[in-house]
């Protein structure tokens, strides 16, 4: 069973230390652990690899990580929401590597489900190609990409049980599955646990046996990346 701790700083004291790759679920400002990454910050663990689809923007999500300068290396698909991070990487204070989405999230699914490398079409011919082997099946040309495994996975569910079976809720679901696999310790921060048998097993996306640690939230608000509105037009008469 997973253990649940009382807070997300106590969930992550014995767990992390400088030099180590980080896995973080979450699209943008949607299904981010909100309160473990303010944990990471809190710890002054510093020279991190992190590994998600996107940085954040400045001042939430993994935006606080690179304010507060401990990270060394990202792995991601996106980052035009976080201007301090595109400085950093400009100035070559920050390596990145860029992922296709799509070759990242396979990546992190590959890497949870124990396979080394794959070969996929996409990014054959471009930089994203650049260094790594490529192979011709049935004439047509593959770059092989590897596996991706995180010391530890941070990652945010709608619901667990006090075994770690999780559920998500809508779009925030997004990469947190395929992130929750990929590491080889991963905490969960959810807003509710309940007992045993009352998440349906048709209803569990992510198995306990892939959550080691589990703490309820302590966010409220959730913030919103891009607010978009329009007038309400009047209904016609």
């Amino acid at each position: 069973m997973a253990v649940t701790f009382p807070s997300a700083v106590e969930a992550l004291q014995d767990l992390l230390f400088d030099g180590m790759t980080l896995a973080v679920g979450g699209f943008g400002l949607s299904g981010i652990p909100t309160d473990l990454i303010d944990a990471v910050r809190a710890s002054g663990v510093r020279d991190l690899t992190v590994i998600s689809n996107n940085m954040g923007v400045d001042g939430i999500g993994l935006g606080v990580l690179i304010e507060k300068g401990q990270v060394r290396k990202v792995i991601a698909s996106y980052v035009g929401e976080n201007k301090l991070f595109a400085e950093q990487y400009l100035a070559g204070e920050l390596e990145v590597e860029f992922n296709p989405q799509g070759t990242l999230a396979e990546r992190l699914r590959a890497g949870g489900a124990g396979i080394p490398a794959f070969y996929t079409r996409t990014g054959v011919g471009t930089e994203v190609a650049e260094g790594k082997p490529t192979k011709v099946f049935d004439g047509v040309e593959y770059v092989m990409e590897r596996g991706l495994v995180a010391d530890v996975s941070l990652v945010r569910a709608h619901r667990a049980d006090e075994a770690g079976n999780l559920t998500y809720r809508y779009t925030a679901r997004n990469f947190n599955p395929v992130v929750a696999t990929a590491g080889r310790i991963t905490v969960a921060e959810v807003e509710e646990i309940v007992p045993n048998g009352e998440i349906h097993p048709d209803h569990v996306v992510t198995p306990s046996i892939y959550i080691q640690g589990l703490v309820v939230t302590t966010s409220e608000h959730k913030h919103i990346e891009q607010r978009t509105t329009r007038p309400r037009v009047a209904d016609p008469v």
